[in-house]
């Protein structure tokens, strides 16, 4: 397991400091808010924390404010229904007394029923697509500070990177994606660790018919809401090919959809998200 790797199971191992109340940390670097993917994850590992019984087979979830990555998160865990099926919790994340996010998550043991799934995209495999560092060191010759930074996700991007400047345009985007390293085997861990990689790249999938830049005060983009559906058991630290696309942005807002499947071809996750993607007027030039 890497040392990155191992500071996310840190941060996904919540303190509890009350019955139904949890805590959750932040990673020691410098964000101007709290990544969603961090906030999704562990307020489903709070919801799984209540459950005795079955797995998680869905999340709907909306993000309210920016997360203030200098601050815990207290996560508080509503116990809304046990059932003989189905178990259903609900989370808020707060921060400085006001909700930052919320959660509803249900649980379930698969049963005996019809059966279906699409099939898998034809894609090169993980194993002849070079690391993330390396792409941006070929492409650029020079690396951010970001990139060269351990990351719990290992991820492999196929064809041309979201963000360069030689992509196609059309809105489809595929990865794969995995942990890096070895993970204990615990199902709500790997779903968990899927959860926070999930938020990563998804919004990616809006953005790339667009030419836009994110550092020059012209755009504004946001994760609004987060919805998965796990069909089968998974592991987080194999191979996961992430198939994602958006079919519309309008009005401020962007939809994206994902599929991830293993390498065997069984669909594993599906989800949805919408983002906020408000482009701001520049200010004028004084003078």
């Amino acid at each position: 397991m890497s040392e990155a790797l191992e500071f996310l199971v840190h941060l996904l191992d919540l303190e509890a400091i009350e019955v139904n109340v949890y805590r959750g940390v932040h990673p020691k670097e410098e964000r101007q808010r709290t990544f969603g993917g961090q906030v999704a994850a562990q307020s489903l590992m709070a919801a799984g924390r209540t459950v005795s019984q079955g797995r998680v087979h869905s999340l709907h979830s909306y993000f309210l404010r920016p997360g203030d990555p200098t601050t815990p998160i207290l996560y508080e865990v509503d116990r809304i229904r046990d059932g003989k099926s189905f178990t259903t919790r609900r989370v808020v994340a707060i921060q400085h007394g006001r909700a930052i996010y919320n959660m509803q998550a249900s649980f379930h043991s698969d049963e005996v029923s019809i059966s279906h799934q699409v099939t898998m995209p034809d894609v090169p495999g993980p194993e002849t697509i070079k690391s993330l560092f390396e792409r941006v060191q070929g492409e650029s010759g020079e690396v951010d500070e970001w990139f060269q930074r351990q990351h719990p996700i290992d991820q492999r991007f196929i064809g041309e990177l979201p963000w360069s400047k030689n992509r196609s345009k059309d809105p489809h985007q595929r990865l794969w994606i995995k942990a890096d390293g070895t993970l204990p085997d615990d199902p709500l861990l790997h779903a968990c660790v899927v959860t926070y990689a999930s938020d990563m790249s998804l919004f990616d999938a809006i953005l790339k018919p667009h030419s836009i830049q994110w550092n020059n005060g012209s755009f504004m983009g946001a994760s609004l809401d987060h919805c998965m559906w796990f069909h089968h058991d998974l592991r987080a630290d194999e191979w996961l090919l992430y198939d994602t696309e958006s079919p519309i942005a309008f009005g401020g807002r962007g939809l994206a959809r994902g599929f991830l499947f293993s390498q065997d071809g069984e669909l594993k996750v599906s989800m949805v998200q919408e983002g906020l993607t408000r482009t701001v007027k520049p200010a004028a030039a004084p003078g």
